[in-house]
């Protein structure tokens, strides 16, 4: 599966748990992180932010680099096992993280099978991939659904064939991402080898982790006048993971429907404090589904952002004079990701008054 297809995955959950304003806010949010590209939020000439029609496809991230980067897996488990497998003990959500199967037994036409348990989050929110040499490509398990609406145990397969011995093991790189919350899961592999033998490995857990995201100075009750001072608001992102993120990215999202009216960009002002420049306007453009509009905010460094580090955005909003009389309440919002993975969403509601 592509970033794209993944992308596509979550903005479906997020449709599938949200209703009415609360969708339009969680659909912009996701558009806003999932167009970011690396190292940056994505943004047109000006800085707006390039939102696609809604319906459209998202745009398809560059990944033939990282996909043609062969990765190198050392062999796991010992002389003596069959089937060995190994998986990194925190998996950061919007990360992807390693993990591999070791065979050390010829397999013909056999099939390797993951079973996997989850605590905090369904199984479906699960994505497993193998890298092919052949092709220079990750490609996704083929999946059984699991039961109910948030299922907790998934299974995960793929076919193999390996002239594998205990002195020449063969080993397949596999990596996973959670797309969901934090938690843990735990896998449990096993093997088919085609002669009717089934070997199975030690089973391993990780837990799904991600940055701590706090936003302060904005209450649920805050109410902005049309017209007048500006609300004050910081989004505080601390890397309280064992990886650094590489494409953290923001955005702001607001949505306002009145009787007869909708808020539009002109009728919001959206700053951000950038050192040495001072407080610069973002603007805000529709996200071309419904009546919101969407911003993707500057970045806070050209670096990567590692274990224990912090990335503080500080934001400024207004409602203009212009805004329809017949609105007095919006739905807004913070999003935060790693290229096009969105990690945590902070909802920022607000009244509008004359």
């Amino acid at each position: 599966m592509t970033r794209r297809v993944a992308q596509q995955r979550t903005a479906r959950k997020a449709h599938r748990a949200a209703a009415g304003s609360a969708m339009a806010l969680t659909a912009g949010l996701a558009l806003v992180v999932g167009t970011a590209g690396t190292g940056q939020a994505a943004t047109t000439v000006g800085g707006a932010q390039a939102v696609p029609n809604c319906g459209a496809e998202q745009r398809e991230a560059a990944t033939a680099a990282a996909d043609s980067a062969a990765p190198s897996p050392a062999a796991v488990g010992t002389a003596g096992q069959k089937i060995s497998y190994g998986l990194a003990g925190q998996a950061p959500i919007g990360l992807w993280s390693s993990s591999s199967i070791t065979l050390r037994t010829p397999v013909s036409k056999g099939t390797v099978r993951l079973d996997v348990s989850s605590r905090g989050f369904s199984t479906d929110s699960l994505e497993v991939q193998r890298y092919v040499p052949r092709s220079h490509r990750w490609v996704d398990l083929d999946t059984s659904p699991g039961g109910g609406s948030s299922p907790q145990h998934g299974v995960f397969t793929f076919p193999v064939s390996a002239t594998a011995s205990a002195s020449h093991p063969y080993t397949v790189a596999l990596r996973v991402q959670d797309l969901d919350r934090p938690g843990s899961f735990t896998v449990a592999a096993s093997v088919k080898d085609g002669h009717g033998h089934t070997y199975r490995a030690a089973a391993r857990t990780a837990t799904a982790t991600r940055p701590t995201v706090t936003v302060s100075g904005w209450q649920r009750d805050t109410t902005l006048v049309r017209g007048g001072a500006a609300r004050d608001l910081t989004l505080t992102v601390k890397n309280t993971t064992n990886r650094a993120y590489p494409a953290l990215n923001a955005g702001y999202f607001a949505y306002g429907q009145g009787n007869q009216h909708a808020l539009v960009p002109k009728d919001l002002v959206l700053k951000e404090y950038q050192p040495g420049r001072g407080w610069t306007r973002i603007p805000l453009v529709p996200n071309g589904c419904d009546p919101g509009m969407a911003a993707a905010l500057h970045p806070t460094g050209r670096t990567p952002l590692a274990p224990g580090a912090t990335a503080v955005y500080r934001l400024r909003l207004s409602v203009a004079k212009s805004a329809p009389a017949d609105v007095s309440h919006a739905d807004a919002g913070l999003s935060v990701g790693n290229g096009e993975q969105q990690f945590a969403s902070q909802e920022l509601p607000f009244t509008i008054r004359r």
